[in-house]
């Protein structure tokens, strides 16, 4: 048995992470003002975020074609792979890995297993990256997906949104309650639900400055519950200074603990806006 890990765009893979894990990541298009882009490919995340500030109309995402995802098992299937692992968004929040599932089944020569990661961002490239390296030291499917169940039962994610007009303009939120919340200077922190794995909200906060210190709060008290090691991400989006500065604050509280810092691309930031901030936190991978 030979298994190709594959993912989507929204894991924000480094390139050299990618590369040395020997990851195979598919792009998500999106469209913005008529035109479609594929993510981390064609647009970079400050052009989006420039234009997503003016933009008219509100972005779309959608779905790797079925043909291009065929064509991406295909190409792994002559190069000797026999299994694919396929580890995408939560299907709570788009339908692929559902539609990787059924595709499965078509593909000669090929088992796939698609794996709902039932979150995005950094929280699922370490599954990639657990996934990957398991993989390539020659681990059957059934322990892979064994470990990534385990850390996936570790995960917790906290979001503050900035901009309550773009969870508005996505459906996510009445017009009424984004100018209540803009003139009462509320910053909603939202997380995933752990029975629905939706995006939910979990407290309305007021300034950015409190709701920061809540997330922190809720962390600390994370890490003091957790019998396992932990390893964590400050992410922004389009926000760079306020998520370094939010970083290294937490860095500085948690020395003996890693804290990576990364960006949300177009296909999650879109419905986030600019300027939100989330801490992501789940098991060390390096202690499975």
């Amino acid at each position: 048995m030979k298994i190709a890990i594959v993912t989507d765009s929204t894991a924000y893979l480094t390139a050299e992470e990618v590369t040395e894990n020997n990851i195979n990541v598919i792009p998500i298009p999106f469209i913005l003002d008529g035109e479609v882009f594929q993510e981390g490919v064609s647009i970079s995340n400050s052009e989006f975020y420039e234009r997503l500030a003016q933009s008219k109309s509100f972005p779309s995402t959608s779905q790797p074609s079925a043909g291009e995802t065929v064509e991406l098992y295909e190409k792994l299937r002559d190069a000797g792979y026999d299994t694919v692992i396929a580890i995408h968004l939560a299907s709570t929040i788009s339908g692929y890995v559902e539609n990787v599932a059924a595709l499965g089944d078509e593909i000669e020569g090929m088992h796939v297993y698609a794996y709902d990661s039932k979150i995005t961002v950094r929280l699922m490239g370490a599954l990639v990256i657990k996934a990957a390296q398991l993989a390539n030291a020659g681990k059957e499917v059934a322990e892979i997906i064994a470990t990534l169940d385990e850390l996936q039962a570790s995960m917790d994610e906290y979001l503050i949104v900035d901009d309550l007009q773009n969870l508005v303009r996505g459906g996510r939120l009445s017009n009424a309650s984004a100018v209540i919340g803009s003139l009462l200077k509320v910053k909603p922190v939202l997380t995933f639900d752990d029975e629905s794995d939706y995006i939910v909200p979990f407290e309305k906060v007021r300034s950015m400055k409190k709701a920061m210190a809540r997330v922190e709060e809720l962390f600390e008290q994370g890490r003091a519950k957790a019998t396992y090691p932990l390893q964590a991400t400050v992410y922004h989006t389009h926000a760079h200074e306020a998520g370094q500065a939010w970083r290294e604050k937490i860095q500085a509280a948690n020395p003996d603990m890693k804290i990576d810092f990364a960006e949300i691309g177009p296909v999650v930031g879109v419905h986030l806006g600019a300027g939100a901030l989330a801490l992501a936190w789940m098991r060390d991978i390096n202690s499975l």
